[in-house]
């Protein structure tokens, strides 16, 4: 497997930190691999679901052990399905990062944070804007009860 240029410019230790220039090219580079790794992983397990659905189509005879192959199947087609929306969301931040937004938040515009991008690199709001948004949430759902 040949290494992306973005993976021959980053040193197997860098991290980001906030005393660097925000959003610099080997900070941009650190998080679309980020990103990218996470993508394939995720991508990897979808594959790696199919493939046990396809060859794991025998019929069980007992009806409990028929009802709980079901349940798990259910279990991991809403857990691919929740990975599906993650990978939009990935798709969404790499395309950030070619537009030149990435890690500015979308509300205020201010950057977001090197740690909480570390942390959650497909994150849209600052801090604050997220607690902001959480405090209206928690606000307006306390009124219609």
């Amino acid at each position: 497997m040949t290494m992306s240029i973005e993976e021959q410019l980053l040193s197997p230790d860098y991290r980001p930190t906030q005393d660097e220039p925000y959003m610099n090219a080997m900070m941009l580079s650190y998080f679309k691999t980020k990103l990218m790794k996470w993508r394939a992983e995720l991508l990897q397990g979808s594959m790696d679901t199919i493939h046990l659905m396809q060859t794991e189509t025998r019929e069980e005879p007992d009806i409990a052990d028929r009802a709980s192959t079901e349940t798990d199947r259910g279990i991991e087609l809403r857990t691919r399905d929740r990975e599906r929306k993650l990978i939009s969301k990935i798709d969404e931040a790499l395309q950030r990062i070619e537009d030149g937004s990435y890690g500015y938040c979308e509300e205020t515009d201010e950057p977001i944070g090197v740690a909480r991008l570390d942390a959650r690199p497909i994150a849209t709001l600052s801090i604050e804007a997220q607690e902001m948004h959480e405090r209206l949430e928690k606000t307006q759902r306390d009124h219609r009860v």
